[in-house]
């Protein structure tokens, strides 16, 4: 397989072993996530060793041995994105198997399990145009004041929503324009989604413009923009305009 044929088959391989174990109904929704997480971890890790033994791995699920720095491919996995919604029995999580090749999201695969789905960036489609209003993306639970700030001036609709790839994957098949985030994420809550908004010719960056760059020692990757590229320049400089008034 590809490297994109696999993080697909993957991905969908994971989410379809994720809603057995909800299924299983011997699990509390606090002690499923973490059953859920476990499990996913340990298959998607043993797979990609098993497919991909010379590249490097990153997981959040997984202790990081620092092995990966000296690579030039990494996957970066995220085994259930939006534990809380995978307990809870929401639609709104995803599993994220992700490709950086020298700090670049470069292939990607999300799944979406409770809807069926499977966004991959070896088979981009068109994204709808932007709505009116336009549609922000934010937490379900601790909306970011920058994107509630950008979404009054723009007079945008906030749509809350749980995990990061959904969110983003939202964007992608046009159920919302925005995604802004700034309240704190790792390198495995954005890689793959940013791999498959890249190929649907979205913007993906950091809040004040700059690129995303994957492969770091520290994992920490606080913030990020996905939106159509037409919208890009505008939201980066409301934020701007939010952050000088703060």
């Amino acid at each position: 397989m590809s490297d994109a044929e696999l993080a697909a088959h993957l991905a969908e391989t994971a989410g379809r072993i994720l809603l057995e174990v909800r299924g299983a109904r011997v699990f509390s929704a606090k002690a499923l996530g973490k059953a859920g997480d476990q499990t996913a971890n340990q298959f998607l890790v043993q797979a990609l060793r098993e497919a991909r033994p010379d590249d490097g791995l990153l997981s959040e699920e997984m202790k990081c041995d620092g092995d990966r720095l000296g690579k030039s491919r990494v996957w970066i996995v995220d085994p259930v994105d939006g534990t809380r919604e995978y307990g809870e029995e929401r639609q709104d999580w995803a599993v994220h198997v992700g490709l950086a090749v020298d700090g670049v999201a470069t292939v990607g695969a999300v799944a979406l399990p409770g809807a069926g789905l499977v966004l991959r960036s070896d088979q981009p489609a068109a994204v709808p145009p932007p709505a009116n209003p336009l549609r922000m993306l934010v937490s379900r639970t601790r909306p970011a004041a920058e994107a509630v700030s950008v979404a009054e001036r723009l007079g945008a609709t906030l749509v809350p929503m749980g995990s990061a790839g959904a969110k983003a994957m939202a964007v992608v098949r046009g159920e919302a324009d925005i995604y802004l985030h700034s309240g704190g994420q790792y390198e495995w809550d954005s890689a793959a989604p940013v791999a498959v908004a890249l190929a649907h010719g979205l913007h993906c960056s950091r809040i004040d413009g700059s690129p995303l760059i994957y492969n770091q020692e520290d994992t920490y990757l606080p913030d990020l923009l996905i939106c159509p590229k037409s919208l890009a320049e505008q939201v980066l400089a409301l934020i701007n305009e939010t952050k000088a008034a703060a």
